[in-house]
């Protein structure tokens, strides 16, 4: 009977170290999306798309109001997520195309490395954009560097955007689905000799004709950035994208569900072409474009489902939010202009993506935590940049990361000490947000980006806002507040030197 009691007990202590260290080790889950803008989540009350299930996410967790990414385009943006390191700071760190080499060298630590050296599982799931390989890629090998080589353990990919070739999905550095009898191949410079493009032959385009820009190799019906011929037997279905990744998000999630994982989920709503599957098709009345960014809310009410399922919604500490502001036309005829109604992307701001303009940058930002974190609003500034370093400071230990600082209380509703000062990015611009101000020094370039009709912020003049008296950007200060004006001036120019 001691013998027994002795059992029960050791089985007893057992079971409480071994919650007692799940509790300690909680899993994270980045979820991304691409080019939704600060004004398209309803629960930022700025437009009339309903996306319930991230609105579930801001009821019970903390909305931040003023949260920023660090360029108002997808390659920089990801590039300092992954690193905590600005992306002004690499030449590279642009917008890539489908077969560029990969931008973050092996020898950088990322956020995976810190997870995956704390003993967690690693995955990345959905769009990349960072570049693969090293120059000159052979898509039927294996194809590296890449994600597995800066501390995923595991990568299920699109190796850009899905505007861009190769229309393929690379699973751990393979083709998935490819057969040797079908080589891929893939050229940014010139056609293959004999393939169709969307000049061409514009018969080839049944589901969505471009705009601007995406004229070259047509896949599924729809005109692509770049020239593809061959592996047929590996090319992904535009419409039924959201699924295989959510079930790749599923797999991994249950099979790591007795240990603690990170993962990075990388939405691909609602970024051009919005080709979302038939069961949001009409559902949000602005076409595409909105009946994608349901399709992205569905798979995060999905994955949450997965979460209370498996009794890991407790332990898992969720951030949700976006690479850059919004964008209307990008490319396709696809109504989005047309069928937008009363609906504003941008919320109050001003701009979108490709802008120094607030809405270029300035983001939703919400981070859930079932039971750990008190819901409510956050009007402290934070950037992306900051997860690296808040993350390690969740798992391990260490107060920052190149560029990014320590707000790990602050995402947790903890405290209320944000960022002083930030420099953001557009198009190889840099300007500066300091407390409630926000300074655009001259810069020459485009006012508006052709066809695009998102304004850049761009000028030869100066420009000075008071954030708090003018969130729409609309009276530039630069020559009435003389003094704030050579301060950040000033203070620009001492955070920019690379």
């Amino acid at each position: 009977m001691k013998k027994a009691l002795g059992f029960l007990f050791l089985v007893s202590l057992l079971v409480s170290c071994s919650r007692e260290e799940k509790t300690q080790n909680p899993n994270v889950i980045i979820i991304y999306a691409d080019d939704l803008g600060y004004g398209d989540v309803s629960a930022y009350e700025s437009g009339t798309l309903h996306t319930p299930n991230i609105d579930r996410l801001a009821a019970g967790g903390i909305k931040f109001t003023q949260a920023y990414a660090t360029s108002a385009t997808c390659t920089p943006s990801r590039f300092s997520l992954l690193t905590g390191i600005y992306p002004w700071r690499n030449e590279r760190a642009r917008v890539l195309a489908g077969d560029a080499p990969l931008l973050i060298h092996p020898d950088t630590a990322t956020i995976a490395d810190i997870f995956k050296n704390s003993g967690y599982s690693t995955a990345v799931i959905g769009k990349w954009h960072l570049g693969l390989g090293e120059g000159s890629i052979d898509w039927n090998a294996e194809v590296g560097p890449g994600p597995n080589d800066l501390g995923f353990d595991y990568s299920y990919i699109m190796a850009a955007t899905n505007d861009r070739v190769p229309t393929v999905y690379v699973k751990n550095k393979r083709v998935e689905n490819l057969r040797p009898d079908d080589p891929l191949y893939v050229n940014y410079k010139e056609n293959f000799e004999g393939e169709p493009t969307a000049i061409s032959n514009p018969e080839l385009m049944t589901k969505m004709k471009w705009q601007h820009g995406h004229n070259m190799s047509v896949h599924n019906g729809i005109p692509r950035i770049g020239f593809m011929k061959g592996g047929k037997s590996a090319l992904w279905t535009d419409e039924t994208m959201y699924e295989v990744f959510l079930n790749e998000v599923y797999g991994f999630i249950h099979a790591n569900r007795q240990k603690p994982f990170f993962l990075y989920y990388g939405l691909h709503e609602p970024h051009v072409p919005r080709v979302p599957n038939e069961k949001f098709v009409g559902k949000s009345g602005m076409g595409p474009r909105g009946d994608a960014i349901l399709e992205a809310d569905y798979c995060v009410g999905q994955l949450l489902d997965k979460l209370e399922k498996d009794g890991l919604l407790e332990n898992t500490l969720i951030i949700f939010s976006s690479d850059n502001g919004p964008v209307l036309n990008d490319g396709y005829y696809d109504d989005a202009v047309e069928k937008l109604g009363d609906h504003t992307p941008r919320g109050p701001l001003r701009g979108g993506k490709y802008s120094l303009f607030e809405a270029g940058t300035r983001v939703p930002f919400i981070t859930y935590w079932k039971g750990k974190i008190n819901p409510g609003t956050s009007d402290e500034m934070i950037s992306q940049l900051d997860i690296v370093a808040s993350m390690k400071s969740l798992i391990s230990s260490g107060e920052s990361h190149y560029d990014g600082q320590n707000f790990l209380n602050m995402l947790l509703g903890k405290e209320q000490n944000g960022r002083e000062e930030l420099i953001i990015q557009a198009m190889g611009r840099t300007a500066l947000r300091w407390k409630n101000w926000s300074y655009l020094p001259a810069n020459q370039g485009p006012a508006v980006v052709q066809h695009v009709n998102n304004e850049t912020g761009f000028s030869m003049e100066e420009q000075l806002y008071d954030l708090s008296r003018d969130l729409g950007q609309n009276q530039n200060l630069a020559e009435t507040e003389s003094e704030m004006l050579e301060k950040l001036r000033n203070r620009y120019h001492e955070l920019t030197k690379r």
